[in-house]
């Protein structure tokens, strides 16, 4: 490549220098076939180590080994107080032959078909003792050999490939400064082509290699000579840019002039360089015509998200077309049903409660919002059984047979949304990724041409949807599936890209129901109260005044840590657990931060004084059985999701278990998920967590932090979420002022999105528009079932309230 400077050329082999042990392979301990993560057992032949065992373990990342052949592997010996000395690894090789006969047995062992002995001695006779090595860097020298097909000679150099290869491209991203851990994924992508990829274009890492950002692929290309405004590093800027606005702040495109100035800024960041807007705009039109950047007028999108509205915007327009529900069953025949319903569980639904049921059964699509306390998990009860009376259908999932499917489909985002619709409806309901059938990197079993099974969709939490969820999702449903889409539009969005919920609301194109209107029993809920005043960005005037159900300690940012431990500690004597009670945060550093919080959170609720208890060390922290720990990614294949909580339920030292490897096991409502030490990086304690890992879970008490140090992050629709996360207590702490800063501050950073453009474009003014967008109505009385469904969190606890939580003057 023009510009490569020496730095850009490694000699693979020259590792003399470098500590290692040689050795058999006697046996594989452990090896993970997703990172390749791998313990094993070797004969020691030789090491430049102070090392006198026979045998040795090594870690490291590295591809099935081989048995009874022979390595060498490069690292230092660590002494690890269970398990003893171990040499971790950063890179490895086979052991070459390198003798002329030793390249000849090689070369005719079982490992390579079909060569025999004379056509191993030509091929060392024409290329010399140093084969094996020209083979790897020149294929084609293989042609030179007379005798040998093709097929043999392809045959023979996959081969080498597979088992020397490798190694060389290990070594290599060695010293270029890549760990064994990316090294491994790094090669996994690219195979026999790393080393040319490595250097000739470093920036192509950026759009293949998850983890790998803009900043680490310049250094590289700056040791080989690459700078300035080279086509491969403004290309690799764009679109990392546009990876980081989807991922950081949720944006689906960027305009043309912001990626042109954000993209000149990232490259011209080391000062080195000048770079010419119209050289980003040439690489900007090379991205177009590859595909890799959708551009539509002004706005850029990466494919995917482009596609992702598109293809809902398609989905749901035919959704929309089924006129089959229209009159389906008689005004009367509605009515009557409706008020054997009403008998049957004792509740009289309100005007606009019977036009949501209504509108949900005679129509495909429905959109059910409104804030807490105002009915919705009403009317969705209201429509299964409806459904079920009219239909003449039942609703225990055992009257069907096994191949008859089930015609109730509910489901959310995330396992404690599913779980709370499910204990709400008394129906199963399952994660949106299980429904449909994820199964890892090969994505889901449901889609276009594999549907759904189902009379009847009802999906909980639609905020939290990304746009690439809501198109897998819209793309699995039949043509008879009716869809109804529930949720609180107020709340924080989703932490993919988009604003699905918000924009499919604007956009006035699919039949709603706004529930404005609080039914709530005599004495109130001064919480629910205070998320509707905060929707209006307002703060009631009794904000700091005790409430029965809420309470405001005012405190400083170094106070925070003081007052939510003795708020803690006082509920904890009331016999609350560590599950009923959620610190809430919304920032991760500092003395009132979400890390801080939690160190001291874990000593109350599960200490361990005398070092008698299992406990697993992973960096700063800690992992005891009996810890609340929060789930960070998503682990479809284990059935659970960024933001479930679970509880540690065993702790395993390598010396107790075959992997020979530490594992902690943790329980999420039932289902048991192992982590071995490399994957601890997915969970964290969960006494304290981020008001984003809370969205789609209640807690009996919320103890809430709110501090001008966190002003970045105070935002209305942020402390709205948090404090609907409340079902019994909320228990506000900190500066009065940043709370009603945060309120009066809606967020200004606004999504870019065209999801509701599409919509209207594709639908049209009033094709299968809805005539109106229904609201609540005022309602003079409460029904039995409406008063259930906010019942008064104190019922039952005596005359506790928040303050009882405390022993400290509230100043």
């Amino acid at each position: 490549m023009e510009g490569q400077n020496s730095q850009g050329s490694l000699d693979l082999f020259s590792e003399q220098e470098k500590k290692y042990i040689k050795g058999r392979h006697l046996v594989t301990i452990f090896h993970n076939e997703q990172n390749l993560y791998t313990v094993l057992r070797i004969r020691v032949d030789e090491t430049n180590h102070q090392y006198e065992e026979k045998e040795a373990v090594i870690t490291g990342y590295f591809p099935k080994m081989h048995e009874q052949e022979t390595y060498i592997f490069y690292g230092d010996l660590k002494d690890h107080p269970k398990f003893g000395v171990q040499l971790h690894a950063s890179h490895y090789r086979k052991d070459i032959p390198q003798t002329k006969q030793g390249v000849v047995n090689y070369l005719s062992s079982e490992l390579f078909k079909g060569i025999g002995k004379k056509t191993a001695e030509t091929i060392v006779e024409i290329l010399g003792e140093n084969a094996i090595t020209r083979i790897l860097n020149e294929p084609s020298l293989l042609d030179n050999i007379p005798k040998l097909p093709p097929e043999k000679a392809k045959s023979l150099y996959d081969t080498l490939m597979q088992h020397q290869g490798i190694e060389q491209a290990m070594i290599a991203l060695n010293q270029y400064g890549f760990g064994p851990q990316v090294s491994m994924r790094i090669y996994q992508i690219y195979k026999e082509e790393t080393l040319n990829v490595i250097q000739n274009n470093p920036y192509k890492l950026v759009e293949d290699v998850e983890g790998i950002g803009f900043g680490r692929a310049d250094e590289l290309g700056f040791k080989l000579g690459i700078s300035g405004n080279h086509p491969a590093r403004i290309r690799a800027a764009c679109l990392y840019n546009l990876e980081m606005e989807s991922m950081q702040t949720g944006h689906v495109y960027m305009e043309a002039r912001e990626l042109l100035q954000s993209t000149k800024k990232l490259l011209e960041d080391n000062k080195r360089d000048e770079i010419e807007f119209s050289d980003i705009s040439d690489e900007i039109i090379k991205l177009q015509e590859e595909g890799k950047i959708i551009v539509e007028e002004q706005r850029l999108y990466l494919p995917s998200l482009f596609f992702s509205e598109k293809g809902l915007v398609t989905n749901i327009k035919r959704i929309l077309k089924q006129t089959q529900y229209d009159e389906q069953f008689p005004e009367s025949e509605f009515l009557l049903a409706l008020g054997k319903l009403e008998e049957r569980l004792k509740v009289q639904y309100a005007p606009t409660q019977k036009e949501a049921i209504q509108t949900a059964l005679m129509s495909p699509m429905l959109i059910l919002t409104g804030g807490p306390g105002t009915g919705k998990t009403t009317v969705i009860k209201g429509i299964v059984e409806l459904y079920a009376e009219l239909h003449g259908c039942s609703l225990n999932p055992k009257d069907y047979k096994k191949e008859e499917p089930f015609p109730f489909l509910l489901a959310a985002p995330t396992g404690r949304a599913a779980k709370r619709m499910a204990e709400s409806t008394g129906l199963p309901a399952v994660t949106i990724h299980r429904l449909l059938g994820w199964n890892g990197t090969e994505g889901f079993d449901r889609h276009e041409e594999n549907t759904l099974e189902g009379k009847i969709l009802i999906v909980d939490e639609t905020s939290m949807v990304d746009i690439w969820l809501a198109n897998q999702l819209f793309k699995a449903l039949p043509e008879n599936l009716q869809v109804i889409l529930v949720g609180d539009e107020d709340q924080l969005p989703s932490v993919g890209p988009g604003q699905v919920l918000k924009d499919l609301l604007s956009s006035q194109r699919i039949p709603t129901v706004r529930l404005t209107d609080i039914y709530r029993q005599a004495e109130g809920s001064s919480i629910i109260e205070l998320a509707h005043e905060m929707k209006k960005g307002k703060l009631p005037e009794n904000l700091t005044a005790q409430q029965a159900d809420r309470s405001f300690f005012k405190c400083s940012q170094g106070q925070i840590a003081t007052v939510v431990e003795k708020v803690v500690l006082n509920a904890k004597k009331k016999g609350y657990t560590a599950k009923d009670i959620q610190v809430l945060a919304p920032m991760y550093r500092g003395p009132a931060g979400i890390d801080k919080l939690n160190e001291m959170l874990q000593e109350i609720f599960n200490p361990n004084p005398d070092g008698s208890r299992k406990e697993l060390a992973f960096g700063d922290v800690q992992y005891r059985i009996g810890d609340k720990i929060l789930q960070l990614v998503n682990q479809p294949e284990s059935h659970v999701f960024n933001g479930d909580m679970g509880e540690i339920v065993s702790i395993f030292y390598a010396k107790e278990n075959t992997e020979k490897q530490d594992m902690i096991i943790a329980s999420f409502d039932g289902t048991e998920v192992t982590y071995t030490r490399q994957d601890l990086n997915q969970i964290t304690h969960a006494y304290c967590c981020s008001v984003h890992k809370s969205q789609g879970s209640e807690f009996p008490i919320v103890i809430l932090p709110v501090v001008k140090s966190y002003y970045r992050m105070l935002r209305r629709n942020l402390l709205y979420t948090a404090i609907t996360r409340s079902k019994q207590f909320l228990i506000l702490c900190g500066e009065e002022e940043a709370l009603r800063l945060g309120v009066e501050r809606a967020d200004e950073f606004s999504r870019l999105t065209t999801l509701t453009e599409k919509l209207q474009e594709a639908i049209g003014d009033h094709e299968n528009a809805p005539e109106e967008i229904m609201e609540a109505d005022e309602m003079e009385s409460l029904t039995y079932e409406e008063t259930l469904m906010i019942a008064d969190p104190l019922i039952g606890l005596g005359n506790i309230t928040p303050y009882d939580f405390m022993e400290i003057e509230n100043s």
